[in-house]
């Protein structure tokens, strides 16, 4: 039976971090370091087994008692802490406050949440202890100073009328906006939606999701990996704006040389650099893009597909392939220019020689 309206519900607010730390994870040593265990998808009846991790990631539980929710709201049970381990350098804590709280007072601490910067500063105060010790398991360690967080409220309430009694309150949730919203934001915010059964649904915008669901774990890993794989993207779309923007300086220097350019001056650096940042944003790029593996038209692959689309992931992923033609187009226009450096050299060497031979040629006569 459903709690009659504005009367206090359970509710399950999960807040989820992604950071990325380097290039690569061993997680086998990760796992002998920190005694993490293999985390496989959460699996219901209804999942295939065609729809998994590869590979797993590792989780452990880290200490989450520093974060808290704000507004003073209190959980009626501790928080619970997950941190996720994927091989390709990214990691995922995700927090969980149970509470009881009234529908007002949920699209309040919505209004809050819009604001994460604190939250996530003491999100790396908590990781940062499991980072010492993970760093001799990671290729290239560097914490990107990127960061993506996502909000999920779940609740367990069996209703039918989520989005036809209360669709505004729901808009409020996912938007995190605790003020009233237009008729056409709230169509926006709630247009796109799944629900499996008649009583349970799933609405997710660009910061925050609802879930209204008791057996959902499955539900909230994919939204949480549609999170990682966010950040994946933005941090290699990063790296390539600013290694093709230190490759055109090469090419085209801001100051105007007076002498030409040296034959020895190949670019064997900035072109080893280049093709090294090619090869490394495609590795990344493939493994983040292929770490959860949805085939078919499953329940699952329609919930990570409506997080891509709110997400955006697909525009990210048209960005990062423009820009690694960009990156190969670089290179080929560095190895143009140094080969075009040396062979004026051999010209202007061969004139020379020419000159000299000529010269001889006449002192002798």
């Amino acid at each position: 039976m459903s709690t009659p309206w504005g009367e206090p519900m359970e509710a399950i607010v999960h807040l989820t971090f992604a950071f990325d730390i380097g290039y690569e994870i061993d997680l086998e040593m990760a796992r002998s370091l920190v005694a993490a265990e293999s985390g496989p998808l959460a699996r219901r009846r209804r999942t295939p087994e065609s729809i998994r991790y590869r590979p797993a990631p590792l989780r452990l539980t880290p200490d989450v008692s520093g974060l808290a929710l704000p507004g003073g709201v209190v959980p009626w049970r501790p928080p619970l802490g997950e941190l996720t381990l994927f091989d390709f350098a990214a990691i995922a804590l995700t927090v969980r406050f149970p509470i009881k709280a009234t529908p007002d007072d949920l699209r309040i601490l919505a209004g809050d949440l819009a604001d994460l910067g604190q939250l996530t500063a003491a999100a790396r105060l908590v990781i940062a202890p499991w980072l010492e010790r993970l760093k001799p398991t990671v290729i290239g360690y560097e914490v990107s100073d990127l960061a993506e967080e996502f909000v999920v409220f779940q609740l367990t309430e069996q209703r039918d009328d989520w989005l036809t009694a209360h669709a505004d309150w729901v808009a409020g949730l996912v938007r995190l906006d605790a003020g009233p919203l237009s008729v056409s934001e709230i169509r926006e915010a709630t247009r796109r939606e799944i629900s499996y059964t008649p009583l349970d649904l799933v609405a997710l915008d660009w910061a925050a999701g609802f879930v209204a669901d008791t057996d959902c774990a499955d539900t909230l890993q994919v939204i949480e990996f549609a999170n990682v794989q966010l950040l994946e993207f933005r941090h290699i779309d990063d790296r390539l704006d600013d290694r093709i923007e230190a490759a055109y300086k090469l090419i085209r220097p801001a100051k105007r040389r007076r002498w030409p350019q040296l034959p020895w001056r190949t670019h064997a650096g900035a072109m080893r650099s280049v093709r090294e940042l090619e090869i490394e944003a495609t590795s990344l790029f493939e493994r983040a893009d292929n770490a959860l593996k949805l085939i078919g038209d499953q329940y699952l692959s329609r919930i990570f597909e409506l997080a891509s689309t709110r997400f955006h992931l697909g525009e990210w992923q048209q960005s990062i392939r423009r820009k690694l033609d960009t990156v190969g187009d670089v290179y080929d226009l560095l190895v143009h220019q140094a080969g075009g450096s040396r062979m004026e050299f051999l010209e202007v060497t061969v004139i020379v020689l020419i000159a000299i031979e000529i010269g001889l040629a006449l002192w002798r006569h």
